[in-house]
């Protein structure tokens, strides 16, 4: 069987798995639905997961190991995880296939030619790795200048380093080394100076650009939710995403630009790839010519994924291993061996001296300057609401990688991409939105926390989120607290009866609780007609008769009987009072009659309320709900609690 059929093979597997993967990430007991399939898989083997997981918080989250199996083989066999195992790869490849069906072999060649452009991904992958190590870096200094004997260590080993690079690299990394030994000798000069745990961040942005991400982002978020449009099978109910629009737009623009150049976000954009390029660099298996004696005849480059030039001097980080170099080859020069090519291999992109400094500094000033908007201090926003289980907003952030796995699996669809209302770093992290979807925030589930990959959403226990058993001391998880809206609320508002937010509440005892209020309504001053103790006739008769009969609706003779008796019906010219309370003597003739209503107002005891959100789900109140949910009282940040006792439990 040829090299390419079985990359073929690898590729169409894998791409099935994948979206089977996202398939399973339905919440459900089908045997196709969450159901202990490994959904994070993929997400687990890609190392700029767990790279970026360990520079921003130094700790690797157990799932994430797996990657370590991706750098070795990468190191022993070259970027086979762009060429056999990638998704988004796959993808691209078929959309370039598709666009070059029909053209020239020149044309081929040409859109295969290697571009300056492509050392761009690697700008990138300095840029979001330095955000993310923002906070490792001023430990690493802070802890520097606190223990002499590693300082002088540190400085042995950077002065080893720059003889080490004078000698042996060559000119253009000498650049790269000597911008990277003054960038660390600023930094251990700046932390001597200034505490620098102060001025920076780690932010882990990687999931923005990381193809693993990216694509599942984009197949939860986009695609899955369209099927379940048509088909219902997937999921019971139409799902929807507030800024999908745009998670698909960047997803179609991807395919679209690999119509025109082949795998055009591997070679220009893809941090992923940059990693693996890097890692590949030497690895012991990789492509080449065996001798000097190919005749420049370009198939290989025409169909070549990589731009990677495999015909002469080879582009070895460029290399996606698709091998159609191999198949296409008449004369059978190109080959896959552990040995270098025979015409030999260029190095990395040149990154220039300032390029890498430019890129390395503004990825660590990235963080501070966006958290300058005090998103994650006292200008928090509490609109934002987490999903149960997440960490506090900062060690949140250092985490999250915007992968939508939390918001495919939730049952009720209330897990959502924020877009700017977090920042600009919380662009696509999970929120909670309680107008869409089918409820609330279930008190019996805990899925989301379950199938995050880097433990953003820590995985909860029923119990703990319940504050039950062991965790009764601590109370339930909450994830905000509802504020009634009394100019937009019914009976607050608009005298009209509506308890529906009380009804739902699903705390007990509830959260919601009502107190009841006797109103005149409009135009319901009348006097009395005829009468006897259990029916009266009104002069002059009131306004829509009808609708005081459904049992809110009272009447009341002011200074002679101040007790209300509920209005059992009427029938057209008399109203009629419920027989267990007549009155004791009948209404005098021409005496004062007043209709009321009996008001159940709502409030919100804050010491029970969960911030589940069904209250502001079910509210009738169409557009901008009359009760609403707001991270006030949340239990992930102790200064965000509203009252005293909440500081103490959490």
């Amino acid at each position: 069987m040829r090299i390419v059929t079985v990359r073929r093979i690898s590729q169409a597997f894998f791409l099935i798995l994948f979206l089977w993967l996202c398939v399973a990430s339905s919440f459900g007991t089908q045997w196709w639905q969450l159901r202990g399939w490994p959904v994070n898989w993929l997400l687990q083997l890609d190392p700029l997961v767990a790279l970026g997981v360990v520079l921003t918080t130094g700790t690797l989250y157990a799932g994430l190991l797996w990657a370590l199996a991706t750098v070795l083989l990468t190191i022993l066999l070259g970027r086979f995880f762009c060429g056999w195992l990638c998704p988004l790869g796959t993808l691209q490849h078929l959309a370039g296939y598709v666009g070059r069906r029909g053209r020239s072999v020149s044309l081929k060649i040409g859109d295969n030619a290697y571009h300056p452009a492509q050392k761009i991904k690697y700008w990138i992958l300095l840029l979001l790795l330095s955000a993310a190590a923002g906070a490792m870096l001023a430990r690493g200094a802070r802890a520097l200048w606190q223990a002499p004997s590693l300082f002088w260590t540190a400085v042995a080993v950077t002065g080893a380093l720059l003889l080490f690079s004078l000698k042996r690299f060559p000119k253009r990394h000498r650049r790269v080394t000597g911008a990277f030994l003054l960038l660390a000798g600023i930094w251990a000069a700046t932390a001597f100076l200034y505490s620098v745990e102060s001025l920076v961040a780690a932010s882990l942005q990687t999931g923005l650009l990381d193809p693993i991400p990216l694509v599942t982002r984009s197949v939860n978020l986009v695609l899955l939710p369209l099927a379940d449009a048509s088909t219902q099978t997937l999921s019971p109910v139409q799902r929807y995403y507030q800024g999908g629009w745009l998670i698909g737009a960047v997803f179609l623009a991807i395919l679209l630009l690999s119509l025109r150049i082949p795998r055009f976000y591997c070679r220009f954009l893809c941090p992923l790839g940059a990693l693996f390029g890097v890692l590949g660099r030497y690895a012991l298996w990789r492509v080449g010519t065996t001798c000097d004696e190919c005749v420049r005849c370009g198939l290989c480059e025409a169909h070549c994924e990589g731009a990677c030039e495999p015909s002469r001097e080879i582009r070895a980080s460029e290399c996606v291993l698709c091998m159609n170099c191999l198949h296409e080859c008449r004369h059978n020069v190109v080959t896959y061996a552990p040995r270098p090519s025979a015409a030999g291999e260029k190095p990395l992109p040149d990154l220039s001296r300032r390029g890498f400094v430019a890129a390395a500094v503004s990825g660590v000033v990235l963080a501070p300057a966006f958290r300058l908007s005090g998103f994650t201090a006292s200008a928090w926003n509490s609109g934002v609401i987490r999903p149960p289980g997440a960490l506090d907003e900062g060690d949140f952030l250092a985490r999250c990688i915007k992968c939508g796995q939390c918001m495919r699996v939730c049952p009720t669809n209330i897990v959502h991409p924020a877009g700017l209302e977090s920042g600009v770093e919380g662009l696509w992290t999970p929120v909670l939105h309680f107008r869409i979807g089918t409820s609330g925030c279930q008190l019996n589930c805990t899925a989301c926390s379950h199938v995050c990959p880097t433990a953003a959403l820590r995985p909860i226990t029923l119990d703990e989120k319940l504050g039950l058993g062991d965790h009764a001391s601590a109370g339930p998880i909450r994830l905000g607290t509802a504020f009634v809206d009394r100019g937009r609320c019914l009976p607050w508002a608009m005298d009209r009866p509506c308890i529906v937010c009380e009804e739902n509440c699903p705390v007990s005892p509830k959260a919601i609780f009502v107190e009841e209020h006797f109103r005149t309504v409009r135009g319901g001053v009348l006097e009395v007609g005829r009468a006897d103790s259990l029916t009266v006739e009104p002069a002059p008769w009131p306004p829509d008769p009808g609708r005081f009969a459904n049992g809110d609706y009272f009447l009341v003779l002011p200074g002679i009987d101040e007790a209300p008796r509920r209005i059992a019906g009427h029938d057209g010219t008399r109203f009629s009072i419920a027989k267990d309370r007549p009155w004791t003597a009948p209404p005098p003739l021409g005496s004062r009659l007043e209709i009321q209503v009996r008001l159940q107002l709502p409030r919100v005891d804050p010491e029970r309320c969960i911030g589940c959100g069904t209250c502001e789900h079910e509210c009738p109140v169409s557009g901008k709900r009359a009760i609403r949910i707001t991270a006030e009282n949340e239990s992930r940040n102790r200064k965000h609690s509203l009252l005293a006792s909440s500081r103490i439990k959490r």
